[in-house]
């Protein structure tokens, strides 16, 4: 048993040191101080990759005064770039007005994976067509769904397909969201895993002390926009206030249709419908306890991490029965319905009336349920087998290698994007000749090593020096850490 557990150790070490660090640089339009699933999803990968070693950095655009260079936990490296929102919190499309920015970026962090997020983020498909023109690998996930049929859906399909033509890989979040990617995109379907979200079960748990006895409050936590299914939301509102006087609602979020609820409110009193506003994620669990039922109302949804959540801290889960729901949860732990009102509100009656007779699930057997079926170390794992997977590709930033690939996407899309692509190339030539790479100067890493190399020689001795190290070539943040120097 002794040989056994010592061949076993040997071949885990040894196949530790195989491992690769990999410089990944996550880009997308939505990240803190934004709020929501793809902002909460991009910050916790970003943590659990760089607790396994690697090196990771974030880009996005300017949050208000949240500008230029920041360092979050565990040193994170966030570039809040000097580019203006053009809609719904993304840029303008200009492709190639980016380039020198993001090319001096990729180089001095030596990045070699780009991770983009989601469909909706301009900055994402930038970036990672310039990583392709750069010789580097390029990764995209997909946080959402899109239908076929209407003009938004059309345009938004044929971008994404010249977007993710010289990908090297796609990751979408269920399989149902896969084969929606796949038919709308043109993607290989080899080219595309399935990794689902993934919640901290530490931190959502029950706690029934905090939810009223005399009354039940439905608790409603999404984006204020039509995709969400807000407008169906008014209607059940009105009928469940009207039916049940010990019924209150309370909306966390802020969009766009924040208005027609407002309305609502004027009706039914603050009393009985409050909102929240933006809720940052540190504070969601502290809203999801005070409830007895969650209801989710979205008309398309990939994954919808935020039920999980609900059920995680024991709440009842009602929710439309749309995209990639169905799958995410075990359906004795959700109420299914169609995107209706008729169909939402008698869902949500059904699980009053278990509510009241006391029939619903113990809320501690729902989070044991739930606790190790999404786990972060999980699909950080999964994560990095995609990114050794892209590294072992051949890469190549020769011009007449990627134009092929465009020839899918039609006779004008693709005879656009060839010219777009001609256009960047060009334009990565010239800064390399303004900018050549050798001048640009090659960022520090965040000092986690340095630091671990203090604490592990502590011990041996106590002389030793302090001094400063600057993170970063001219930011604005400096980061302060002890420093061993030998005699």
């Amino acid at each position: 048993m002794d040989h056994k557990k010592e061949r076993s150790e040997r071949s885990f070490m040894e196949a530790k040191e195989k491992r690769i660090r990999h410089v990944i640089c996550m880009v997308s339009d939505f990240f803190y101080p934004n709020v929501g699933g793809v902002e909460e999803h991009l910050f916790q990968l970003s943590q659990c990759l760089l607790r396994r070693g690697h090196k990771v950095i974030v880009v996005t655009h300017i949050y208000g005064d949240r500008r230029g260079i920041r360092y979050m936990t565990n040193g994170l490296k966030v570039y809040y770039l000097p580019m203006q929102t053009f809609y719904s919190q993304s840029v303008l499309p200009t492709f190639i007005t980016s380039i020198p920015l993001l090319r001096n970026i990729f180089l001095r962090e030596r990045v070699t994976i780009v991770h983009g997020h989601s469909a909706f983020s301009t900055m994402a498909h930038e970036a990672m067509n310039l990583a392709r023109a750069m010789g580097l690998k390029s990764v995209f996930t997909d946080h959402s769904l899109f239908g076929f049929a209407d003009m938004s859906a059309i345009v938004t399909n044929n971008f994404l397909a010249l977007s993710l033509a010289d990908v090297n890989h796609c990751i979408c979040v269920s399989y149902v969201g896969k084969e929606n990617t796949v038919l709308r995109a043109n993607v290989d379907q080899e080219k595309v895993s399935v990794i689902p979200n993934a919640l901290d079960s530490h931190i959502f748990k029950p706690d029934p002390s905090q939810r009223p006895k005399d009354k039940i409050n439905v608790i409603v936590m999404s984006r204020l926009q039509y995709r969400k299914g807000v407008d169906l939301q008014p209607a059940v509102i009105r009928h469940i206030c009207h039916r049940y006087p010990q019924v209150n609602f309370i909306i966390g979020g802020d969009g766009p249709k924040k208005s027609i609820l407002e309305e609502v409110q004027d009706e039914v009193g603050n009393e009985r419908l409050k909102f929240l506003g933006a809720v940052p994620h540190a504070e969601v669990h502290g809203v999801l306890v005070k409830g007895h039922i969650f209801l989710n109302t979205s008309l398309t949804e990939a994954f919808c991490i935020a039920i999980c959540e609900a059920v995680c801290s024991g709440l009842q889960v009602v929710s439309t029965n749309v995209g990639g729901i169905p799958e995410v949860l075990p359906s004795h732990l959700i109420l299914l319905a169609h995107p209706t009102v008729q169909s939402l509100t008698q869902k949500l009656e059904l699980a009053i009336e278990m509510e009241i007779n006391g029939k619903r699930l113990d809320p501690w057997v729902m989070h044991s349920e739930m606790k190790n079926i999404y786990l972060w170390s999980d699909v950080v794992q999964r994560t990095e087998v995609v990114y050794n997977r892209v590294h072992q590709e051949e890469s190549s930033a020769d011009l007449f290698q990627r134009i092929p690939r465009y020839k899918k996407c039609g006779i004008v899309a693709g005879w656009f994007m060839m010219f777009l692509v001609t256009l960047q190339f060009l334009l990565l030539k010239i800064c390399d000749t303004l900018w050549p790479a050798k001048d640009i100067d090659i960022a520090p890493d965040y000092p986690l090593d340095a630091a671990k190399l203090f604490n592990e020689e502590h011990s041996k001795s106590n002389n030793f020096h302090s001094s400063r190290l600057c993170v970063g070539n001219g930011t604005q943040s400096t980061t302060s850490v002890s420093r061993r120097r030998y005699n």
